[in-house]
């Protein structure tokens, strides 16, 4: 046995091993032996290998074994030919995954999409996944990626100027070159926010975070080990820096963003048709309608409408609920005949304005509310502006919809989605929207049940699970490549030829 470790083919592996992995063992390996010499490991693994029923090592020096083959071994195994222990492939030990979700605060949609995923993640595989949701541009770079929310909040307040940036940015040389101008400038400070995680699978929730990070990890010779997915968080129209060709997948949230996918060129194997990814909470059985109302202390046989105005309460908020003060309260029965529900977000502005109004009708004022589908849960339907997550929380909930107003570029196309389906309908006047609601909670009641069934038909309300049970088996078929250590993967190939010459 000793003479068969001494072969050329493992002189050739102990040198790699040697100069490259000396450090590495010294830091992975914790037990007090860590510290012996790195060819002493090296040939006590080769020892088990070629005697496999050697029952003589005591229990702590098999541990050490089986961390070395794992965490070293398991994934170089094709590269450097080393053979399979019988009953199970090199490298086959369970280990914690890293997962890098990459988003930003440009609008509330990324956020919540990344933390749906993050939770998915942990309620389905538990400690299996070690999940970290970052906005790497921020935290890394310099201007002007580092300042996308105050610009994109800009933009939002000057609505010509958003429109304009969304669709002079679109055509494909646009935006590549500029994306390009970035990545020239900020590789190196993308590169230490990717690696400082060290991730197995990377998931874009952003469309201007495909095309820098899959050229780091190109240039890294990363893109071979690291898994990355991009999960589209605009319902049904959106940029093209969405679509990159080089993701493993791009998980879209209807069929009509799956075709523009594929006529961006990415391939029918890429593209995955799940839905938008919402928060689980929603997809969870909770409290009937009646211990809801209860719960939130609402009235219990009023119909309700919930009135949004998004994370910042924008739009015509408080014009819309001063109209449905009027239309759901009965002059001649002298009574309500609904309720409202007004959710504010973080202005406090307007939650105080609305707090000093007289109501005949019962009214709630809130703020931010981190329990949406309570809330949703407990109405009858919901007026909100075409945000994608708001749309897709609704459906779930099973809300007819009245949208008031939608960004123009990425949410324009969520206003047909809906109205097209019959799931709901479209106006920015706020007197209109008064009265459609007062004749849903009135004599057109057949009206909003059938909304609620087409709600209800067109939810995807298990798309989060769907998008990260599939990311987990991508994750299973990349096999032995995914656990190569990430020192060993910068310019590998390189690596291994110089070797070459050491014998």
């Amino acid at each position: 046995m000793v003479m068969a470790v001494a072969s050329p083919r493992r002189s050739i592996t102990e040198a790699f091993l040697q100069k490259v992995g000396g450090s590495y063992f010294k830091a992975s390996i914790t037990t007090a032996s860590a510290v012996r010499p790195v060819s002493n490991y090296y040939f006590r693994y080769r020892w088990r290998l070629l005697d496999d029923d050697d029952e003589d090592d005591d229990e702590e020096e098999e541990e050490e074994v089986v961390e070395v083959r794992d965490r070293v071994l398991g994934g170089v195994r094709k590269e450097l030919h080393l053979p399979r222990i019988s009953g199970q492939a090199v490298g086959e030990r369970r280990r914690t995954k890293n997962v890098l979700i990459l988003m930003s605060d440009t609008g509330g949609g990324h956020r919540a999409s990344a933390e749906a995923i993050r939770d998915a993640f942990r309620m389905v595989f538990g400690d299996e996944y070690q999940i970290f949701v970052k906005d790497v541009w921020k935290e890394y770079t310099g201007w002007p990626l580092n300042d996308m929310e105050r610009s994109y909040k800009f933009m939002l307040k000057h609505l010509q100027l958003w429109k304009v940036a969304f669709h002079g940015t679109s055509p494909r040389w646009i935006h590549s070159a500029y994306l390009a101008a970035f990545a020239a400038y900020y590789a190196k400070e993308v590169e230490a926010g990717l690696m400082e995680y060290k991730p197995d699978i990377i998931i874009s929730v952003h469309p201007l975070m495909q095309h820098i990070p899959l050229w780091v990890l190109k240039w890294q010779s990363l893109h071979e080990k690291v898994i990355f997915v991009t999960v589209i968080t605009d319902l049904n129209s959106c940029h093209r820096t969405w679509f990159h060709p080089g993701v493993n997948r791009c998980y879209c949230p209807s069929q009509e963003v799956a075709k523009r996918a594929l006529l961006d060129g990415l391939d029918e194997s890429q593209v995955k048709v799940f839905g938008l990814p919402i928060r689980p909470s929603f997809t969870h059985a909770i409290s009937s309608k009646d211990e809801l109302r209860d719960e939130l202390g609402m009235d219990k046989d009023l119909p309700a409408v919930l009135l949004m105005g998004g994370g910042e309460g924008m739009g015509p908020v408080k014009e819309t609920a001063l109209a449905l003060g009027e239309s759901l309260f009965d002059e001649e029965l002298g009574k309500p005949i609904g309720q409202l529900i007004i959710i504010c977000g973080r202005n406090k502005v307007l939650a105080s304005s609305l707090e000093m109004e007289t109501w005949d009708i019962p009214v709630k004022v809130r703020g931010f509310e981190t329990q949406m589908e309570k809330w949703m849960g407990a109405c009858n339907c919901i007026i909100t502006k075409a945000g994608p997550g708001t749309i897709s929380e609704a459906l779930i909930k099973g809300l007819p919809i009245i949208l008031n107003d939608y960004i123009p570029g990425q949410e324009k196309g969520n206003v047909p989605y809906v109205v097209d389906n019959r799931a709901g309908v479209f106006t920015r006047s706020p007197t209109e929207t008064a009265r459609i609601v007062s004749e849903w909670f009135t004599f057109k009641r057949s009206e909003l049940q059938k909304m609620s069934e087409n709600a209800l038909r067109l939810a995807q309300p298990n798309a989060v699970f769907d998008i990260v049970k599939d990311i987990h088996e991508l994750s299973r078929q990349r096999g032995s490549l995914a656990n190569i250590p990430y020192m060993f993967t910068s310019s590998f190939t390189s690596l291994v030829s110089s070797f070459t010459g050491l014998v």
